[in-house]
């Protein structure tokens, strides 16, 4: 089994262990921004979070290898654990767990207000987000 494959199904696990009261509850962590319309009806593209093809190319602009300007690694680490101040561990399921394919898709789109993290939606395609 390869590094990636064991990374997602470790985050499935994790994700399963949340879902199911395994894990830190979601009381335990602050309220998410609902997600506005424009982005509510967005989803992962299909096979997005099991297709071996579209998780490398997932994972070529994660690192920046698409485009520069687009290195989410940069802040939240080649393997998810954060490297600057503010990022998020996407490595945590009681974080990931919590975001719909919208709430993923308006934040790599459009960034966070008041923080670090810049929106991409200009120099991503709507696929490609």
């Amino acid at each position: 089994m390869t590094r990636r494959n064991v990374s997602v199904s470790m985050l499935a696990l994790g994700c399963a262990l949340f879902l199911s009261g395994g894990l830190a509850s979601a009381e335990d962590l602050p309220p998410l921004a609902p997600v506005p319309p424009d982005y509510a009806d967005k989803k992962m593209p299909a096979g997005g979070w099991t297709d071996a093809k579209a998780i490398e190319e997932g994972g070529k602009i994660y690192r920046g290898e698409f485009k520069t300007e687009v290195n989410c690694s940069s802040c939240h680490g080649k393997d998810g654990a954060p490297v600057k101040k503010g990022a998020r561990d996407l490595r945590d399921p009681n974080i990931v767990c919590r975001f719909s394919d919208a709430y993923w898709f308006w934040r790599v789109a459009e960034g966070i207000p008041k923080t670090k993290m810049k929106g991409n939606k200009g120099l991503l395609s709507e696929e490609q987000i």
